[in-house]
């Protein structure tokens, strides 16, 4: 893995658990479609554990046993709980602190931003509309475009679709599975401290550095006020 980052030109982004804060929503709607299927409701730390996932393996995971078809129904009651979650007027799905301004220094910089999220398109949709946030990034890749994290294939769509080189990208999330994708991709990793998963897990998967806050991207890009050193 490259541990370099003055060459990066493309910051690829997860969005549950690194620029918005879902986690209540995932955890409620995850544990209305267990109860819908009639099953236990899976713990909250267990939930945390698959965020980033692909709807459908995060489901397998937290079932009692291996089902595959039981997979996808609970993935399809999990979509009706949360689209009727995301409906009520107390539901809150806010950005991280500094989130918005980070992504706009990067701009600035001229780098280019993508994502690449275990949500479906429609999903990823919605957050980025709420948030005004869709003009600032030049691809979009989602579970809709084929396997989920920690495959690879996402990562390199990304980088294929703006011509940005392996060297040149940097992937920042929460997870162990954002930091596989970007080791496997052969991509910088950089890891946030405000997620889903413990700090100490992402520099075993391959994190470069551990952002304490988002003040400290513009820090380990070398950006001085919007601007590359």
């Amino acid at each position: 893995m490259h541990t370099d980052l003055s060459t990066v030109s493309l910051a690829v982004f997860d969005v549950d658990g690194t620029l918005v804060d879902s986690q209540h929503g995932i955890v409620q709607a995850m544990g209305e479609a267990f109860v819908a299927a009639n099953l236990p409701n899976p713990n909250h730390a267990d939930v945390r554990r698959v965020v980033g996932l692909k709807l459908e393996s995060a489901v397998a995971q937290l079932l009692p046993e291996p089902d595959w078809d039981l997979a996808h129904r609970v993935a399809d009651l999990y979509r009706d709980a949360f689209v009727a979650l995301r409906g009520r007027l107390d539901y809150h799905e806010p950005l991280y602190p500094g989130a918005l301004e980070a992504l706009k220094a990067l701009e600035r910089s001229g780098i280019t931003l993508g994502v690449a999220t275990g949500k479906n398109r429609r999903g990823l949709m919605i957050t980025l509309e709420k948030h005004r946030l869709t003009g600032l990034f030049s691809t979009l890749k989602t579970a809709d475009d084929g396997p989920g994290k920690p495959d690879p294939a996402m990562l390199r769509a990304a980088m294929n679709e703006v011509g940005a080189a392996a060297e040149e990208t940097v992937m920042i999330g929460d997870t162990v599975y954002d930091m596989a994708m970007a080791r496997d991709a052969a991509a910088h990793a950089l890891g946030v401290s405000w997620g889903y998963h413990e700090t100490s897990e992402l520099s075993a998967a391959g994190a470069l550095r551990i952002l304490e806050t988002f003040d400290d991207l513009a820090k380990a890009l070398d950006l001085a006020d919007g601007v590359k050193a």
